[in-house]
């Protein structure tokens, strides 16, 4: 258990905690806990819940990350990517329904930490994570025109199509003040960023919105239109359970515990990078599944790790854990204290945020970088993608999985079939010979979703060893997205600590997706390869330069 579970702040706290660390982490969670405020009552909105459960999961959940999790920085509480399921779940199970399918999807996260099986993430292909979360992405969307045009729909269907003939036929009775509050919002929030960073666009919109509507007595819907008045206080609730039925409530559970385990570890992953750390995959997955089993008896709703808010917890000095708490006693501070005021808000502006999130979500230009490489990654994000927007998520990311592995192994049989056009030529025996600003590192077989991220992280730590890395591709017959895209992350680590990066032995199919990808672009044409006599005759003159450039500064 001692190996699996060790949480980061108990780390943090025995390494030594300066008051210069908690003043920035001070500083970093009130931030993060005012960019919380409104995502975590929008999102509440929006999965068909009262807002104050949004706080609720902020608050609760946000804390028991913080203080259990395996990252420094991991901002944990709702998110936009589970509106689609608990709406789905409350319409079909009613909130007890919820409460319980939470409540076990967090033991169910519980189990995969002490499993061990944090680092499965590195399974999901790149395609497949893309596919369902621009799916998702639309959904939120589509979810918010009835709000974002004021339009006069008693009951919106849940499926996805029959929702836009509804918008259709009501499009006539659209509210213009809606539309302009929606509006408006929108364009705070993306032209805030160029004026402050401390300050949100989101809550300047909130204020703003609220008090426009409020002054001049605007006809929109507000919160108090569906909810009526919000409660700013905790109490524990306890759902009828009936045990003959909880197999019913393993599916969502699981779509809960896999969406939350993606979500939370590819969070904890960009934060690394953002950092230079390395997150317990295995302990944040212990961390989440407590949170998601605590949190429901509050009133919350299922949470996971949020990589914008964890991403502007770095941006703004959070670098322990206790940044997160901050981030949770602020927002409950606000709860109790403003929280009679939050019923005022318009459900137009809520939808304008929430309009930003899914554009933020929909990885268009990632999506779009995909359609252009292989066919078989393009009918992994392409299925996922019809199925997330069409069918159900759960369905969409077990399809993808089974789709991804069955196309990797067509791919495995047809690299028998497959003549290398290029062959190096082993000029060099005796690596020891090598100037030492070289490193030498070998890809051996194709850089694809399974292998990806041990190559990548191999590159990464070279790169504090040596100046310049030769990269042997002559056994690399294929590339998937999934690939590319860790290839290219290492690449920019790389590049921004100055180590300089040659290729040899690419083949044509490969090269092709380089070039794609932008990385033929990222390491210089010019240091690409056919065979590695001639990408060794290079480095070593560009070694020869780092020398006489060394010597002369």
């Amino acid at each position: 258990m001692n190996s699996v579970f060790k949480p980061k702040l108990f780390s943090v706290l025995k390494e030594g905690y300066t008051r210069k660390k908690l003043s920035s982490d001070l500083m970093a969670g009130i931030v993060v806990g005012i960019v919380a405020l409104p995502l975590a009552i929008a999102f509440a909105v929006a999965s068909g819940v009262s807002p104050d459960k949004g706080l609720i999961t902020a608050v609760v959940a946000g804390l028991l990350v913080s203080v259990l999790g395996g990252s420094r920085v991991q901002i944990a509480g709702p998110t936009g990517a589970f509106i689609v399921i608990v709406y789905g779940i409350i319409e079909k199970y009613g909130i007890d329904g919820l409460i319980i399918s939470t409540v076990l999807a967090g033991f169910l996260l519980i189990i995969f930490g002490l499993l061990r099986l944090g680092t499965l993430l590195k399974y999901f292909p790149h395609p497949l994570v893309v596919g369902f979360t621009s799916g998702i992405a639309l959904v939120i969307f589509s979810t918010q025109v009835k709000d974002a045009l004021g339009l006069q729909i008693e009951k919106v269907p849940s499926e996805f199509i029959h929702k836009w003939s509804a918008y259709f036929g009501k499009i006539s009775t659209f509210n213009i003040y809606a539309v302009a509050i929606t509006a408006v919002t929108i364009l705070l929030i993306l032209f805030t960023k160029r004026i402050t960073v401390k300050v949100p666009g989101s809550i300047i919109a909130i204020i703003l919105g609220t008090a426009a509507v409020q002054l001049f007595n605007l006809p929109v819907n507000t919160i108090e239109t569906f909810f009526g008045e919000i409660p700013n206080t905790f109490h524990l609730e306890f759902p009828k359970i009936d045990f003959e039925k909880i197999g019913y409530y393993f599916e969502p559970a699981l779509t809960i515990a896999l969406l939350g385990a993606i979500e939370s570890l590819l969070s904890a992953v960009v934060s690394d990078g953002m950092i230079g750390s390395n997150h317990r995959s295995n302990t944040e997955l212990i961390a989440q599944g407590v949170a998601n089993v605590v949190t429901p008896f509050f009133g919350g709703i299922p949470a996971t790790g949020a990589i914008a808010r964890t991403a502007t917890n770095v941006k703004n000095g959070g670098r322990t854990p206790v940044a997160g708490i901050m981030h949770a006693v602020t927002l409950l501070l606000i709860m109790l204290f403003f929280g009679k005021w939050v019923k005022l808000i318009p459900m137009s502006v809520l939808a304008g945020i929430l309009i930003v999130v899914a554009y933020n979500m929909s990885e268009w230009r990632t999506f779009r970088s995909i359609l252009k490489g292989s066919v078989f990654d393009i009918l992994v994000l392409l299925t996922t993608f019809f199925l997330t927007v069409l069918v159900d998520l759960t369905v969409a990311i077990e399809v993808g999985v089974v789709l991804s592995a069955i196309l990797f192994m067509k791919r495995m049989a047809d690299m028998g079939k497959v003549i290398p056009e290029r062959v190096d030529s082993d000029v060099i025996d005796d690596y020891s010979k090598l100037p030492p600003e070289i490193g030498i590192y070998e890809i051996s077989g194709p850089l694809f979703f399974a292998s990806a991220k041990e190559y990548c992280e191999v590159l990464k730590s070279m790169g504090i060893k040596n100046k310049l890395i030769i990269i042997r591709m002559r056994h690399v017959p294929f590339v998937d997205a999934t690939g590319l895209h860790n290839f290219k992350g290492a690449l920019r680590i790389l590049k921004d600590s100055g180590t300089l990066v040659v290729l040899s032995g690419v083949n044509d199919v490969v090269c092709e997706d380089l070039k794609k990808s932008g990385i033929h672009e990222m390491v210089g044409k010019e240091n690409i390869f056919p065979s590695f006599d001639l990408a060794l005759a290079a480095a070593t003159t560009m070694a020869e330069n780092m020398r006489k450039k060394k010597k002369s500064a």
